[in-house]
């Protein structure tokens, strides 16, 4: 009887093994971190490109201070840099403080980090950008060729609270470089304080997409302070975002009519959305 008890318990541990290493590439053929299968961009020498992720590091209610960790979500930083890099492309990393952004833990677990989140870890040029980012309040966004928001549930506190990256962004997009200008999930927050030369929101009335509030409420985390499809949707925005049994398998990228901003609905969206903006850099 205890042998055939044993027997057993090794055939269910051995299970739950074989499950646990096959997660993995069950979420990813669910959708989540798809791979790009359009053309990718080719070499576009002596072209620049800033990625901005935020500064905040704990996922606690507005005026609360302990909670879990969180910040940049890794392929939402990784996808783009890498692609960017991949077409010859100089890239900075910046910050809203400058200094270490905070990377969510959680998001370099081995059932959902992705290739390029592997090459970071194993990166000492790229962690340290991360580890010593520049603060944007000492960059001059008008002297690169693309600016892209990273997300993360970090973004929720302070990308879209940062009249500093608002200021920013308005005069990048009126600088002679005209800056292609996008970002993904949480990151697209920072766009909503940018304004014209009249004052009116630079976003108002353009197609744009960002993380749904569905796909909010179904991962249980609405205690961030802004959210996306509600703040964009405020702004004027005409959001677009496709839906799945679970908005975290979904993904949607979308460029304006002007196609000056690029915005990726999820972490699922990184690899479209760099190359969408990639595509439209070479096509000027």
């Amino acid at each position: 009887m205890k042998r055939k008890l044993l027997i057993a318990l090794g055939a269910v541990t051995s299970m739950i093994a074989v499950v646990a290493l096959a997660l993995p590439t069950i979420l990813h053929n669910a959708g989540l971190h798809p791979e790009f299968h359009g053309e990718k961009a080719g070499m576009l020498p002596g072209k620049k490109a800033l990625i901005i992720a935020t500064s905040h590091g704990v996922l606690a209610a507005p005026g609360e201070t302990t909670g879990d960790q969180t910040g940049v979500m890794a392929s939402e930083l990784t996808h783009p840099y890498y692609s960017f890099l991949r077409s010859g492309l100089e890239v900075d990393v910046a910050s809203i403080k400058g200094g270490q952004i905070p990377v969510d833990p959680q998001t370099l677990n081995f059932v959902i980090r992705t290739p390029e989140d592997v090459r970071y870890l194993d990166d000492s040029v790229l962690q340290a950008k991360v580890n010593n980012s520049i603060a944007i309040a000492d960059i001059d966004f008008a002297a690169y060729d693309i600016v892209f928001l990273s997300g993360g549930w970090g973004a929720a506190y302070d990308l879209g609270q940062s009249s500093v990256l608002g200021k920013k962004i308005s005069d990048a997009y009126y600088s002679e470089r005209e800056p292609l200008i996008g970002g993904v999930c949480h990151g697209v927050l920072g766009l909503i304080n940018a304004r014209d030369r009249e004052g009116n929101l630079l976003i108002a009335g353009r197609k744009m997409t960002g993380v749904t509030d569905k796909q909010i409420k179904e991962l249980g985390i609405e205690v961030t302070p802004l959210h996306p499809e509600t703040e964009l949707r405020k702004a004027g925005v005409r959001f677009e975002a496709n839906s799945a049994f679970r908005d975290f398998f979904a993904t949607h990228t979308v460029a304006d009519d002007e196609r000056r901003f690029v915005t990726g609905q999820n972490q699922n969206s990184g690899r479209e959305t760099a190359q969408a903006m990639l595509a439209l850099l070479a096509d000027r």
